[in-house]
């Protein structure tokens, strides 16, 4: 049995990963709420630790999922991913033996890119995003950390986690695919990388005994013609309809134009467009390499969709 240290435990992931190791492992979570064993809200304290040794610390706490539209909502970002990843360092610090292992999860969003296939660890990371560029500060800050500690840092940079009541772009498709408000654009042939949050959890175990970081993916990298068709099939056979590119570039460039001249942010516009268009892939053969087995998103339907 191990101490093992887990930021976030009340969101969507952290609750996953502390329901599946708190039957066989002493779990410490730290987060905002009462139900955590540190109350602690990391953007803005030091976290105050029992001065026990703690075999391995989850860090899941992050800010996702949003688009800011205000400098404050920028700032969030930065504050609960990297002012909160410092200040949970610096709260082990006060520790008088540090972790054995410290597993970070982060994002592909560092890569700073909208498209490309089979992007691996080895591509330059340029986020332009709030969201992205907080990660890659905090990436940067944790793996300095471990270096001068000697503490193992494996950082998990994820694509889109899929599991029961999924959140982001694939929450937004299946919520319009019921209410048949869903359409494909150009056939729905662009591919995302997913990866399910089951098959992160359980391969947590072996990431701790590694270092380094790791592009973790489903290896399927659906397309929204797949991905779209198989909701639709789990939603009493809902049609999806497929409009061609270039009147989505037209229904694009109007909403474009009532942002210019009205400051009205319209849900389709030019980089939506680009986004659902362009396939955006990921490569994670170098996690192959020390045991990733991971389920195609596609096969597993009845984890995420019922």
């Amino acid at each position: 049995m191990k101490n093992i240290i887990i930021t976030g435990a009340s969101g969507f992931l952290g609750a996953k990963i502390h329901k599946y190791f708190n039957s066989s492992h002493l779990i410490c979570s730290v987060g905002r709420s009462s139900n955590n064993n540190v109350i602690s809200d990391l953007s803005a304290n030091i976290p105050v630790f029992s001065n026990i040794f703690y075999d391995l610390v989850i860090h899941c706490a992050g800010k996702a999922h949003s688009i800011p539209r205000s400098q404050k909502e920028v700032n969030e970002f930065y504050e609960v991913n990297f002012i909160g990843s410092k200040n949970l360092l610096t709260g082990l610090d006060s520790l008088s033996k540090l972790p054995k292992s410290f597993i970070f999860i982060s994002s592909v969003a560092v890569y700073g890119t909208d498209e490309g296939v089979l992007i691996n660890e080895q591509h330059p990371a340029n986020p332009k995003t709030p969201y992205g560029i907080s990660k890659k500060l905090a990436e940067d800050y944790i793996i300095e950390w471990g270096k001068k500690n000697n503490v193992k840092i494996c950082i998990i940079r994820a694509p889109l986690i899929i599991g029961k009541a999924p959140l982001g772009n694939l929450k937004f498709m299946i919520d319009n695919i019921k209410s048949g408000r869903y359409l494909n654009i150009d056939k729905g042939q662009a591919r995302k990388s997913m990866v399910l949050a089951e098959d992160i959890i359980s391969f947590i175990p072996l990431l701790s005994k590694n270092e380094g970081i790791y592009n973790l993916t489903d290896g399927c990298h659906p397309s929204f013609f797949e991905l779209s068709n198989l909701i639709a099939k789990k939603n009493s056979n809902k049609t999806i309809y497929n409009i061609s590119i270039n009147f989505a570039k037209v229904l694009a460039r109007i909403g474009d134009l009532i942002y210019f001249f009205f400051k009205i942010e319209m849900p389709f516009n030019s980089l939506k467009l680009k986004k659902i268009t362009k396939s955006l892939t990921f490569d994670d053969t170098k996690a192959r390499k020390i045991g990733w087995k991971p389920n195609c998103t596609l096969s597993k339907p009845y984890i995420w969709l019922d």
